[in-house]
């Protein structure tokens, strides 16, 4: 498997098709992200382009970047050092509608709606070129708090999550698998994934703890099930 990108077990879901609905607000006041999901693995040869290009892309005030390391990788001779379940979880969730069979990594997901091979930059750029947040509520943001605004709601709702993840360039010495003897450099990896609730079109208030020091905070405002991501907001 060295050097080829890694595909995990088949994942089967409803397909979600979801219209973008008019009328709704842009997060108040604050730049709407485009939002870059790249799902990684420090065992997987690979993947390392890929962490490199999304350090590029934090360099982007019109990009959220977020690397969440999965843990199908882990088996195989290196255990992730920020790998949790629940970013494969999340990874999977999109490739049904995503068209794939099953997860893989280097993967980009754009928006939750459009993807490409991480480790190919033009390919990214050009799906970012297409990409826009504009169906959203308008969002407000606080160190322990998040309003959204009322507005019109997909039929299905919306589950909004709270991201934290680091904002550094963060290296770790990989000492087996197909990395063995790297140093791969990591940057905006998640550490927290949490589900606080659903929008629905009502006016929406949720409190929360504090981040950790040195990590920052993101909302993402999202159609269920791996559906397309229709706000978002960093601190």
């Amino acid at each position: 498997m060295r050097g080829s990108i890694f595909r995990a077990g088949i994942y089967s879901g409803a397909l979600l098709v979801f219209m973008g609905l008019p009328g709704l607000a842009e997060a108040s006041g604050r730049h709407v992200p485009l939002v870059v999901e790249l799902f990684t693995s420090q065992g997987c040869s690979s993947c390392p382009p890929a962490n490199a290009n999304l350090i590029k892309l934090r360099g982007r005030n019109d990009v959220l970047a977020l690397s969440f390391s999965v843990t199908y990788w882990d088996s195989l001779g290196w255990k992730d050092v920020f790998g949790q379940e629940k970013f494969t979880d999340r990874q999977s969730s999109y490739e049904t509608n995503l068209g794939h069979s099953g997860p893989f990594t280097p993967q980009m997901v754009v928006n939750g709606s459009r993807d490409t091979v991480g480790n190919d930059y033009s390919s990214v750029e050009g799906l970012l070129g297409g990409s826009h947040l504009s169906n959203g509520p308008a969002i407000e943001l606080s160190s322990t708090s998040v309003s959204l605004a009322a507005g019109a709601a997909p039929r299905s709702g919306t589950d909004i999550w709270l991201v934290r993840y680091d904002p550094n360039v963060v290296n770790v010495a990989v000492g087996r698998g197909e990395n063995t003897g790297r140093t791969l450099p990591h940057t905006n990896v998640v550490h927290e994934l949490k589900r606080l609730g659903s929008w629905t079109g009502s006016a929406f208030r949720q409190t929360f703890e504090p981040a950790s020091a040195g990590l920052r905070t993101a909302i993402l405002v999202q159609v269920p099930n791996g559906g397309p991501i229709l706000a978002a907001v960093t601190d």
